[in-house]
């Protein structure tokens, strides 16, 4: 059915994939870097004094920051996807890297297996449960039925609870099998960072669907959800966490590009007024019970990200830093045809490829950021300038006692 389809398609995933599977799919926290943007062939590598050292990271979310995950449950996400850095498909929808993806290497760590790859994984340094087109709300009939993933938070969760009491199992039975080998220390599990950057797709969803009072009680009872997703992390462990708030959803191409807001509803850059201030409540609401978070559980470190502001700078100042269209996106079209598909159009067939520069987009495929973009972003998050408090990644921890 068309309304099943434009549900899909919203979410970023190929029309392909839907077909197959319409009812269930669709696509949609986290983090990175430096004090000054660093050119594309640069690792971000920020040392501080204070490092955490951290053993493993734990993530999750959307599309975001999905490594892998709806690409191994419902078929491998196509090229060009990982065109850039990759060289190949990577699980991610983007030419290649993602934030999380540059938090990994300033952590100096492997980059996140996601937990439902079966091929090739190794979860001794962490795992990733984000899934895109995911939701924080448990995903109901009518989510289930706009084409959102059923994989929300509380799934995630769910994943992993059944992670760490196996690992805790296969480090009972035999500490010299090799499987072990591939997870991580039970004792990590407290050690680890615990990055979240999800409620884009809820936002979506809720804008898409509702009234604006309607609109307003969703957002308090997702931001519940969310406060609750968090304490049951602390149950399980958790000490140290890094929280993204939404990125600016009104000036993603996908919404601006179709259909063009009504007059006085744009901002200067371009971008949908109304719906960024959907995305400026959830963020208010976020940021207030995070604050709370803190007052409950007062031994463990809550970094607040206002990945919103990072994302909205880098959309004002496009052009300074060498993205002259800020909200064109460079793969695929918008309406026809998904990033690395092909679709007839009135007899003809129409590729959804790849500009000749992705380097030069802020969005990949119109809901996704490129490579270049989420550098630039994580070079000015990591350091703490976007965060509450200013505490960078590598200090994190830094109300965590020390290991015995």
């Amino acid at each position: 059915m068309e309304w099943v389809r434009v549900g899909l398609s919203r979410l970023g995933l190929p029309w392909r994939l839907q077909r197959k599977s319409a009812a269930l799919v669709g696509v949609g926290f986290i983090v990175v870097a430096a004090l000054t943007f660093f050119s594309r062939e640069t690792r971000l590598d920020l040392k501080q004094s204070k490092d955490c050292h951290f053993p493993a990271i734990f993530n999750f979310g959307d599309s975001n920051s999905d490594t892998g995950a709806v690409s191994a449950a419902f078929g491998r996400v196509p090229f060009p996807n990982g065109i850039t850095f990759f060289g190949r498909p990577s699980g991610r929808y983007c030419d290649g890297r993602l934030i999380v993806d540059f938090l990994a290497e300033e952590l100096e760590m492997p980059y996140l297996s996601a937990y439902l790859d079966s091929i090739g994984a190794n979860f001794r340094h962490g795992a990733n449960y984000a899934a895109s087109g995911t939701t924080i709300h448990l995903t109901d009939a009518q989510l289930y039925g706009a084409g959102f993933n059923p994989l929300s938070i509380s799934v995630q969760l769910s994943q992993f609870e059944q992670f760490t009491a196996r690992t805790r199992e296969l480090y009972n039975q035999s500490k010299t099998s090799s499987m072990i080998n591939t997870l991580p220390n039970p004792e990590d599990f407290s050690r680890a960072i615990y990055t979240v950057d999800i409620g884009q797709n809820d936002l979506h969803f809720a804008l898409t669907t509702m009234k604006d009072k309607q609109v307003q009680a969703f957002i308090s009872g997702i931001i519940d959800q969310f406060s609750w997703s968090i304490e049951n992390l602390y149950r399980n462990g958790a000490r140290a966490f890094w929280i993204h708030n939404t990125g600016p959803i009104g000036c993603l191409p996908f919404f601006v590009i179709p259909h063009p807001p009504k007059p006085g509803n744009t901002d200067q850059n371009g971008c949908i007024i109304s719906y960024n201030q959907v995305a400026q409540q959830f963020n208010n609401e976020l940021r207030a019970r995070v604050s709370r978070l803190r007052d409950q559980l007062q031994d463990a470190s809550i970094i607040y990200v206002d990945i919103y502001s990072a994302k909205y700078s880098l959309i004002s100042n496009a052009k300074k830093y060498g993205f002259p269209l800020p909200l064109q996106s460079c793969c695929g079209k918008i309406g026809i045809v998904d990033c690395g598909y092909k679709e007839m159009v009135n007899g003809t067939e129409v590729h959804g490829d790849s500009c000749n520069d992705p380097s030069t987009y802020i969005s990949w495929d119109g809901i996704h950021y490129t490579e270049a973009a989420n550098k630039w972003v994580a070079s000015k998050i990591l350091d703490g300038s976007f965060s509450e408090p200013k505490v960078s990644i590598a200090e994190a921890c830094q109300r965590l006692s020390p290991p015995p």
